[in-house]
């Protein structure tokens, strides 16, 4: 089976710093790859090539094409959703508001249609409406779906933030550090969260995570990066117990 998203030989510096160093590796549709290796590795750099964001040599495949051509504010349309490290809301927006964003995308209705509230129009802001309403049940953020963003919990606007990228309909979802700042109780509560979402949503998901255990156990294909390298690129355990990448992590090969 093809992957749905594959790198190629990705590269990218900023001046005389290599943050990435001909990376290659496939994920597989509807499975969950997680993305490891010590700060600086360059995981976040490899989403912003993805996203369009930072330019890179090499290729991008998704779905069977390259994606190098497209511009960033085109990647959501094509069915990438993403959250952030540091959440990207905006705080003034209700709840609701925000994650109808993230339908949006799709919205065909110009600016004409839109100010005089043509059929099609309001058609389409109910679908988006519909859909948004659905990821924030989802997500169990019904009580505060017309509060300010900015007037909640760190914990509480990761979840706004995931309900907008779900918001988009994508077959690809990339998390960058969903769990940052979670406790134990809660990181267990998002490891069922992303298989659920995997399995009902039948979603490809790239998870960059620091929470070892989490990784561990939710992704089927774990790919480690150290200086911009991929080092390891296999199963949780294979990947967890190969030298480079226990060195990377503890400095030394056990």
């Amino acid at each position: 089976m093809d992957g749905l998203l594959s790198f190629r030989d990705v590269s990218l510096r900023f001046g005389g710093v290599i943050a990435l160093d001909a990376v290659s590796f496939s994920v597989l549709p509807r499975a969950i790859c997680g993305l490891i290796g010590p700060n600086g590795a360059g995981k976040t750099s490899l989403l912003n090539c993805l996203c369009r964001l930072y330019p890179c040599s090499g290729n991008i495949e998704f779905g069977g094409r390259s994606i190098l051509e497209e511009p960033s504010h085109r990647i959501a349309a094509l069915g990438i959703a993403r959250t952030f490290q540091n959440v990207a809301l905006f705080d003034a927006m209700s709840v609701l508001d925000n994650v109808m964003l993230g339908g949006h995308c799709h919205g065909h209705s110009g600016t004409l249609a839109n100010l005089t509230r043509w059929t099609s129009a309001l058609r389409e802001e109910h679908a988006i409406r519909q859909r948004a309403d659905e990821m924030i049940a989802l997500l169990q953020l019904d009580q505060v779906a017309q509060v300010p963003a900015g007037e909640l919990t760190f914990g509480m606007r990761k979840r706004v933030e995931l309900a907008r990228a779900l918001a988009v309909g994508p077959r690809l979802l990339l998390l960058d550090e969903p769990a940052a700042g979670l406790n134990h109780e809660e990181v267990e509560t998002l490891r069922l969260l992303i298989q659920g979402i995997r399995d009902r949503f039948k979603l490809t998901v790239l998870l960059i995570e620091h929470h070892m255990n989490l990784v561990m156990r939710v992704s089927d294909q774990v790919v480690a990066l150290d200086f911009g390298r991929k080092i390891a690129d296999g199963s949780p355990q294979s990947v967890q117990e190969h030298p480079e990448v226990v060195r990377a992590y503890l400095g030394h090969a056990s």
